[in-house]
């Protein structure tokens, strides 16, 4: 799997981003960072993780960006197509981080900090 590259996408503030960075450079594995406030939501991305994960479990709606959004907009998030637009406009409601495997096939995607599941799909990049 020599060909394989991780991203991690999320903010650098973010807490979970904070640690799943972390374990990565501590596990020697090279990773690039996306910031999603910074950088936006690459729309090709967010389709391949809907796709991998589906939109509600992307989507936080335990975060303080949900919290803080008028009722109205949190009433408007009804299926893909809404969930997509809220998340390119408010990139900071999505859940973090998001940890795509590419070169693998197909590319891997997680979403939250689960250690264990990288530690299985990245054994043979060390």
């Amino acid at each position: 799997m020599t060909s394989a590259h991780i991203t991690i996408y999320g903010i650098p503030n973010c807490d979970t981003v904070k640690k799943a960075r972390a374990w990565f450079t501590s596990s020697a594995l090279a990773f690039d960072f996306h910031d999603l406030r910074k950088q936006g939501v690459p729309p090709h991305a967010l389709a391949r993780w809907i796709h991998a994960v589906g939109w509600s479990k992307l989507l936080n709606r335990n975060g303080t960006t949900w919290r803080n959004l008028a009722s109205a907009a949190q009433a408007a998030v009804l299926d893909e197509e809404s969930a997509c637009r809220l998340m390119i406009d408010q990139p900071t409601v999505i859940k973090r981080p998001i940890v795509e495997l590419s070169g693998a096939c197909p590319t891997l995607i997680t979403v939250g900090f689960v250690p264990d599941q990288w530690l299985s799909w990245c054994q043979d990049l060390r």
